[in-house]
């Protein structure tokens, strides 16, 4: 297929997650070429992630490593993960760090309870097509919150809905990865 994923976990999990091993499983059979990270903060046992510059920099490290080990173009690698990963594959994305997409999972729009405090300056910067999965019933962003917030978006934007899904969307591994497989593996 000459194209590769880059799986990240969101902040209380790690590079083991469950929906990202599905997704993983579900998309290497289409020849794309999976690798799935840890940040460093988990990889030294510590909960608190790390600062964003430090994790955007871990993706930005991970997809140069991942590119060269699969023999691709950078441009041949997607960037994604689980609410925070995803969040900072995006961001590392609006950054300039060339990639094929973005594959952005249960996306943490704004805190639980407070929307005022949206993610989204950098969206505008994203350049690339996005493909978001989350559930309707997401404390960390309503559909219409996050339609609304990725409509400047200046790229082909997928949003799959997980109905009565909250944002862990548990139990929903396999639409997860059937969602992501049928964006990624599209002609």
């Amino acid at each position: 297929m000459n194209r590769g994923l880059l799986l990240t976990p969101g902040a209380g999990a790690g590079r083991d997650q469950p929906s990202l091993v599905a997704i993983e499983e579900t998309v290497a059979p289409h020849g794309v070429v999976v690798d799935r990270i840890d940040f460093p903060y988990r990889l030294a046992g510590r909960r608190a992630p790390d600062k964003p510059a430090v994790l955007v920099a871990t993706v930005v490290d991970a997809a140069a490593k991942l590119a060269a080990r699969a023999g691709l173009a950078p441009e041949r690698i997607a960037l994604g993960g689980r609410s925070m990963g995803g969040r900072m594959c995006s961001m590392a994305a609006a950054d300039g760090q060339p990639c094929l997409g973005l594959v952005l999972v249960s996306y943490p729009l704004h805190p639980p309870g407070r929307p005022e405090r949206l993610r989204t300056e950098h969206f505008p910067a994203i350049t690339v097509p996005c493909l978001f999965v989350s559930g309707t019933r997401d404390a960390f962003g309503a559909p219409s919150e996050l339609e609304e917030a990725t409509a400047v978006i200046p790229a082909d934007v997928t949003h799959v809905w997980l109905e009565g899904g909250d944002h862990g969307l548990r139990r929903r591994d396999d639409d997860v990865a059937s969602a992501v497989a049928t964006w990624l593996t599209a002609p």
